[in-house]
């Protein structure tokens, strides 16, 4: 069986995530990073190097989940954390971040570039009440917020979206082969497009709004916490 999880990166998840891996005990869990964002994570080390519009978007990223008083990316270290708790091999499955960065800025019109800018500067002054309201519009018509976000931005949904789809969803079906009890954790941006990438495997799916709802964690969970470290038992390679 593999499970999609669906999760916000700006959203305390932490114990909604560690208690489905602990209850599904997996072979395998798949995070929606690469090895390197991965590292960069646990050393909490910042994008020093990066190009000014990466480092714009990164600290859009902190700054809003700043708004939710949570560690950006905290569910994907949680994820890792209990997978190495159940003994689960742990697998990177996103794209490069630098490779599609390339890509993206490769790709964009001016007009884009423009709208990314501007859209990250006034990102770092929205209210908590103007990012639950775009979520709802997200949750309550998902294919017409894409279709707009499309429309507005059509290289930018290519790449952060629709390419990752598909590279991640490569990736869960190539795992899927030798390792049937598999967990994904992945933006739910990303979830309906890789469910109809592997639809034919019929994957399980749990969404950020069931995530946000959800209150029951496994009587084996216990506490959140410990050591950030874990073991690179399964990275898979394109």
């Amino acid at each position: 069986m593999i499970t999609l999880v669906g999760v916000g990166h700006v959203f305390e998840l932490r114990r909604q995530v560690r208690g489905i891996i602990l209850k599904r005990r997996p072979e395998v869990v798949c995070i929606e990073l690469d090895r390197g964002r991965f590292e960069a994570m646990l050393s909490k080390t910042r994008t020093g190097d990066a190009p000014f519009m990466y480092k714009l978007l990164a600290l859009l990223q902190r700054y809003i989940a700043s708004r939710y008083e949570v560690q950006l990316g905290e569910e994907m270290l949680t994820a890792a954390r209990a997978a190495k708790e159940i003994g689960a091999k742990l697998a990177f499955i996103d794209m490069d971040a630098a490779v599609f960065y390339q890509r993206v800025m490769a790709t964009m019109s001016f007009p884009e570039k423009v709208k990314m800018l501007f859209g990250s500067f006034t990102g770092l002054f929205i209210r908590k009440k103007r990012i639950d309201q775009e979520l709802e519009k997200f949750e309550t018509n998902e294919e017409e917020y894409m279709e707009m976000f499309e429309k507005q931005m059509p290289s930018v949904k290519k790449v952060l979206v629709d390419d990752r789809n598909d590279h991640m969803a490569r990736a869960i079906r190539e795992i899927n082969k030798d390792h049937h009890e598999v967990v994904a954790v992945v933006g739910d941006g990303h979830v309906e497009g890789i469910r109809k990438l592997i639809g034919d495997l019929g994957p399980d799916v749990v969404r950020l709004r069931e995530l946000r709802e959800f209150k029951e964690v496994p009587e084996s969970a216990g506490r959140e916490g410990g050591s950030a470290s874990v073991s690179y038992s399964f990275e898979l390679r394109q």
